[in-house]
């Protein structure tokens, strides 16, 4: 795929984010692995107005020649991608319910099967960091370690996953997720799965749906 086609690729991903419903305004961040680095929306721009030329392409160092600036949050997916090398695109959102769990320092239980989703028994919450840090970035690292969703603490949520539409679809499922869990707690405790009940889930999830 060119450079071009999937700058284009992204920003249509930013426009299904918020018409989704997981995101707002100029918040939030997307990008995708691109040779040997990465492409990624621009800081401060809203995806209304966005093309395909606002798209930034970063190296692994965070550099980059373009003229516009890369999102403030860059190292969290440069971070993914030198650490993770089955992640093909990140999602970064400020989504409604994730956020306020996060805003609890709540991580999101078995409560519901399909918090594997994610690839393990739970979603964790990390650590508050400032916006735009490396120590936001570790704390993020340490909560996806053997996932591919997390929240971040008083902050939102990040996802990754093989390409785009896969990245959104997840970004989407783990809203859900947490709204469902909300939603769930304003009724009493839920019902926790045990380690072993998810664990067939995971192992059921490993053969499940279609991968190209």
């Amino acid at each position: 795929m060119t450079r071009q086609d999937l700058a284009a690729k992204i920003v249509a991903t930013c426009r299904a984010m918020n018409a989704a419903g997981i995101n707002q305004g100029s918040a939030g961040n997307v990008s995708a692995r691109f040779a040997a680095g990465f492409l990624i929306t621009p800081t401060g721009m809203p995806y209304e107005r966005l093309t395909a030329q606002d798209i930034v392409l970063l190296d692994l160092d965070g550099d980059t020649h373009d003229a516009r600036k890369p999102s403030s949050e860059w190292r969290m997916h440069r971070d993914i991608y030198t650490s993770r090398p089955e992640a093909g695109a990140v999602l970064h959102a400020h989504s409604t319910f994730a956020t306020a769990l996060s805003c609890l320092r709540l991580d999101i239980p078995a409560f519901h099967y399909m918090v594997a989703v994610a690839g393990g028994r739970d979603i964790r919450c990390a650590d508050y960091a400032l916006f735009g840090t490396q120590e936001l970035s570790d704390a993020m690292l340490a909560a996806l370690e053997g996932r591919r969703a997390c929240l971040l603490g008083t902050h939102g949520m990040i996802c990754f996953d093989d390409d785009l539409e896969r990245v959104l679809k997840l970004g989407i499922e783990v809203e859900t997720l947490a709204k469902q869990y909300w939603h769930a707690r304003q009724a009493g405790d839920p019902v926790i799965l045990s380690d072993a009940q998810m664990d067939a889930v995971l192992e059921k999830f490993a053969g499940y749906g279609q991968r190209d």
